[in-house]
């Protein structure tokens, strides 16, 4: 397995090396294995697979039964980072909410940065924490702009090694703010000291992530930019990837796929007072052993 410090490095050699990575949600070790595993060919000599692992916070709570308010902090979280580290090599982006106060930023970021992760993404919500796609269907309250930028540089003072990586993300779209103020915002976390941008939107046709990209890089041609297509999930990763980002996140799939067919399962066996309809449905006991390593 890989040390700390070689997994923590990975992230950014992957930005130097490719022009945008594939990053899926893991939020148990089988499911960084099986996003660590999963490969395609789309041609002859050619070979797809997951560049890094996305640890959610909505699937980390959800998992174990509890709302996404932010009740888990990075520590509560870090054993789960651990247990997933065991038995995959994949680098890790850590979703790390709002941050909390900057005082306590600047402590998930040396423990993040200590455990091996490659970055961490804040966005720049104050209070309650809400999931983002509700919109202003809920209260959400975007941070002032300033006291944001104060946690970006409280976390940028209290790394210790040029590999870990802040990514400030910008809710200005999903709270109908505008593209005015999602740039604004954007230009001033990098100038706080941000290593990387997430926007983030819930609109279905993709077009203002596509307009804010090609905005951004008159700015900053350099600066990785990351999105996460849950709601425009039409747009494919080449088209995302041609638009200017760095990092395409499928931020929540793997707990999303595995509830439905675990809920169907459950139901079935009910209803037919035996398993047999659904061992179909079900991995085999000898691909367990074949994906397990030392199971044998």
């Amino acid at each position: 397995m890989l040390t700390s410090d070689k997994r923590r490095a990975q992230l950014r050699r992957l930005l130097q090396g490719k022009r945008c990575l594939r990053a899926l949600e893991a939020h148990s070790p089988i499911s960084a294995l099986l996003a660590q595993h999963a490969r395609f060919e789309p041609a002859p000599g050619q070979n797809v697979g997951y560049d890094a692992i996305w640890s959610s916070s909505l699937t980390d709570s959800t998992h174990k039964g509890l709302p996404d308010i932010e009740i888990l902090s990075a520590s509560n979280r870090l054993q789960n980072v651990h247990d997933i580290f065991e038995v995959s090599a994949l680098p890790m982006i850590f979703d790390g909410d709002t941050g909390g106060k900057p005082e306590h930023f600047a402590l998930h970021v040396r423990a993040l940065e200590r455990a091996g992760v490659s970055a961490v993404v804040i966005e720049d919500k104050r209070g309650l924490k809400k999931n983002s796609l509700l919109g202003n269907d809920v209260f959400q309250q975007q941070d002032a702009v300033e006291e944001f930028c104060d946690k970006i540089r409280a976390g940028r003072e209290a790394l210790l090694t040029d590999d870990f990586m802040i990514v400030a993300r910008c809710e200005s779209l999903i709270l109908d703010q505008g593209m005015a103020d999602a740039m604004r915002r954007c230009l001033a976390y990098v100038e706080a000291g941000a290593h990387g941008i997430m926007i983030h939107s819930r609109k279905k046709d993709g077009q203002e992530i596509i307009e804010f990209a090609q905005l951004f890089r008159e700015y900053h041609r350099h600066v990785p930019l990351v999105c996460v297509p849950t709601s425009y999930a039409h747009l494919k990763f080449e088209e995302l990837e041609g638009a200017g980002f760095n990092v395409v996140i499928y931020a929540n799939h793997m707990l999303r796929s595995a509830y439905l067919a675990m809920k169907g399962v459950a139901e079935d066996i009910l209803r037919n007072g035996r398993t047999l309809e659904v061992e179909p449905r079900c991995l085999g006991i000898d691909e367990i052993l074949h994906l397990i390593p030392g199971t044998r």
